[in-house]
């Protein structure tokens, strides 16, 4: 069994731009506890009125890591200086690689905006090791109708696979190191487990509902950090509960980050900052 070394909860919600109310479950300034993860901002669900002005988050670069934004409602809009580009409805996933530099700009899409709704998503940040920070950036656009699913045993409930693989069934993501993303939908009052693979980070968060892992309770939005050691997640809803679980092989490199940038030493963090500021990352559309 892999056991809880401890649960975050009680997070303050901020703002990211006009558009995103998050909270920051956790990030790279906390160390090395989430390797290879580096950020994970659960924002809403937050209802939106109409308006006539675009909500998000303006042009602004990226380096060192990739960037995963899973949408659950509402729409967005994306463009980058890789030439990526795309509007994300419920269930869609973007996975962009910052690699050696990037920039981009999100926002509410236009009709999203013009008539209000309810906004939900995740957004995670992936680590790269050191020999794939220099990659070349690059976007993919993966839509809900893409992940395969997969029915847990006894009518458990069911696990969409972003990346990584599950009873069979394997992600459409491509990942620079073993890493598994499992979308959950759990049915009440049924016990199920899920099998991880043992010296993973593993984390699960509860979106929506409340749950029993282990012998933890979980109500949303709590995040549950387990050991490294040991394989098998035991889980039983206490009602209609969704989950994200995700596992990865640590980097065990160091960590330097300074805003938008993560990378192994402070050089590279100077570094980064000149060449954004040198225009070396693009810009969008050109």
């Amino acid at each position: 069994m892999k056991q809880i070394q401890r649960v975050i909860k009680n997070v303050p919600q901020h703002w990211v731009g006009d558009g995103f109310p998050v909270r920051s479950l956790f990030s790279y300034r906390d160390g090395a506890e989430f390797d290879p993860f580096l950020l994970l901002d659960y924002a809403g669900p937050h209802e939106f009125a109409p308006s006539a002005q675009k909500r998000g988050v303006d042009v602004h670069p990226h380096k060192g890591f990739e960037t995963v934004t899973i949408l659950y409602q509402g729409e967005l809009a994306h463009r980058d200086s890789s030439g990526g580009s795309g509007n994300l409805g419920p269930g869609d996933v973007q996975w962009m690689t910052a690699g050696n530099g990037i920039v981009h700009e999100e926002f509410h899409s236009e009709e999203f905006t013009r008539r209000g709704g309810m906004l939900e998503m995740v957004q995670l940040w992936v680590n790269l090791p050191a020999e794939h920070k220099p990659t070349p950036p690059k976007y993919q656009d993966l839509r809900n109708e893409e992940f395969p699913r997969v029915a847990l045993p006894n009518e458990a409930g069911e696990v969409r696979v972003v990346a990584g693989e599950l009873l069979n069934a394997t992600g459409p993501a491509s990942t620079f190191t073993p890493i598994n993303v499992w979308d959950i939908q759990l049915n009440p009052d049924i016990e199920t487990e899920l099998s991880t693979p043992t010296g993973h980070t593993c984390l699960l968060i509860v979106q929506q509902g409340a749950l029993v892992a282990n012998d933890q309770e979980l109500t949303a939005v709590e995040l549950a950090v387990f050991e490294r050691e040991g394989d098998l997640v035991r889980l039983r809803a206490n009602s209609e509960a969704r989950v994200l679980v995700l596992t990865g092989e640590p980097l065990n490199e160091p960590i330097v980050g300074q805003g938008p940038f993560v990378m192994n030493t402070r050089d590279e963090i100077h570094e980064a900052i000149q060449d954004y500021q040198a225009g070396k990352m693009g810009v969008i559309g050109g």
